[in-house]
């Protein structure tokens, strides 16, 4: 069996029985057990790559990344040590109580994220040991061999071994409005993932039909997998972080300068070098905006809360703002946004306008093109 993936980047432009034969696969009875124990110690679950686990005191630290949060933190810092606790201590309590507000809400996200997905348990029908079985598709190797149906989700990116009138919909995929026929055969090797009619890939759907597959890549290894897996990387610094950035890094700028400033022209002025530096640095206390972070996540907050009551989890609050900012969502991912399905909104005629003659003769022709399709499939069927 091939120790990687560069073997069988091209699976679709081999003959079932020579991918079989290259993964060591029974094509009637399958994988045996120890077999595959072997494979799953070898490739690893069937299963996406996720990013590493969030844990509650690494998410609460990250609160602490914005510039405007360290400003505070260094107001604070800068009151205890003109001994001025009373504005030390409400400073820290506005920083703390913001911090907590966005970590209780984001950890609430995230922990019903978890939830819904650790409630959904996929199983698949695959042949082992010339046995067919229902297992989770986390433990689906490559080499198996599993029986789809209409309904079926794909576990895994493999070839058709047989097929009877299978149409998968691959509009997570491609975009596709409409399900494709699949058959077993031959592929160029050079085709695009939608022209691959003789394979079938993770995260698709059966529409109608039944087949029998050879898995030949499972996890993070698929096609689907690669995708997730692009999806994994940290996220881009959306449009509001850049604005909140900014304007910290603008008041810690002016802060500064003024800073500076007052304490330069204090000593041009023959003042006490102490006193003006307190005073300089009292100044910069007070130019501090400390509600405004607060102020931040208690509207997000709400935000979210609104969200919520519409079924909406939102797991990062600076992504509220950027979404209330669109006044046009534009997407080509048929079937994931949208409902991927085709509807007839209006008939018109040449000059625009709505006829009622052109949805008879529209109606009429796909009649006969039906019944045409229909007489060839008859006809074909006598013939065998």
């Amino acid at each position: 069996m091939p120790d990687s993936i560069i073997a069988r980047e091209v699976f679709w432009n081999q003959r079932t029985e020579d991918a079989a034969s290259s993964l060591k696969s029974d094509l009637d009875r399958g994988l045996t057990s120890a077999e595959v124990q072997v494979r799953l110690a070898q490739f690893g679950a069937n299963r996406l790559q996720v990013r590493a686990k969030i844990t509650p005191l690494g998410l609460f630290l990250n609160q602490f990344k914005s510039p405007i949060l360290l400003i505070l933190i260094l107001a604070t810092l800068l009151s205890a040590f003109l001994k001025d606790w009373a504005d030390a201590v409400i400073i820290l309590l506005i920083v703390f109580g913001s911090a907590t507000l966005s970590f209780w809400q984001e950890y609430g996200a995230h922990n019903a994220a978890e939830k819904l997905r650790a409630s959904l348990t996929l199983r698949a029908s695959v042949v082992r040991d010339g046995q067919e079985n229902a297992i989770p598709v986390e433990q689906i190797v490559p080499g198996d061999v599993i029986l789809l149906s209409a309904g079926s989700l794909i576990p895994a990116d493999g070839i058709l071994i047989e097929a009877k009138d299978f149409f998968v919909n691959q509009a997570v995929l491609t975009g596709e409005t409409f399900p494709v026929e699949k058959a077993p055969g031959v592929v160029a090797a050079q085709s695009s993932l939608a022209e691959r009619s003789n394979s079938v890939f993770m995260g698709t759907n059966v529409r109608s039909g039944s087949a029998r597959c050879l898995v030949i890549e499972t996890g993070s290894r698929t096609a689907f997998g690669q995708i997730a897996g692009r999806l994994t990387l940290r996220p881009p610094e959306n449009e509001f972080q850049r604005g909140v950035k900014h304007l910290g890094y603008l008041l810690t700028e002016v802060m500064f300068l003024l800073v500076l400033g007052i304490f330069f022209f204090n000593i041009l002025f023959h003042k006490a070098p102490l006193d003006s530096l307190l005073f300089s640095i009292a100044l910069a206390v007070g130019l501090t905006p400390q509600l405004l972070p607060a102020i931040i996540n208690i509207n997000l907050s709400k935000g979210s809360q609104s969200m919520a009551k519409r079924g909406v989890i939102v797991r990062r609050l600076e992504s509220i703002e950027n979404f209330g900012s669109m006044d046009i969502l534009c997407t080509d991912k048929t079937g994931t946004l949208t409902l991927g399905v085709v509807q007839l909104d209006a008939a018109v005629n040449p000059e625009g306008e709505n006829s009622d003659e052109v949805l008879r003769l529209a109606a009429l022709n796909a009649r006969f093109q039906y019944l045409a399709t229909l007489f060839q499939e008859t006809k074909m069927w006598s013939v065998h």
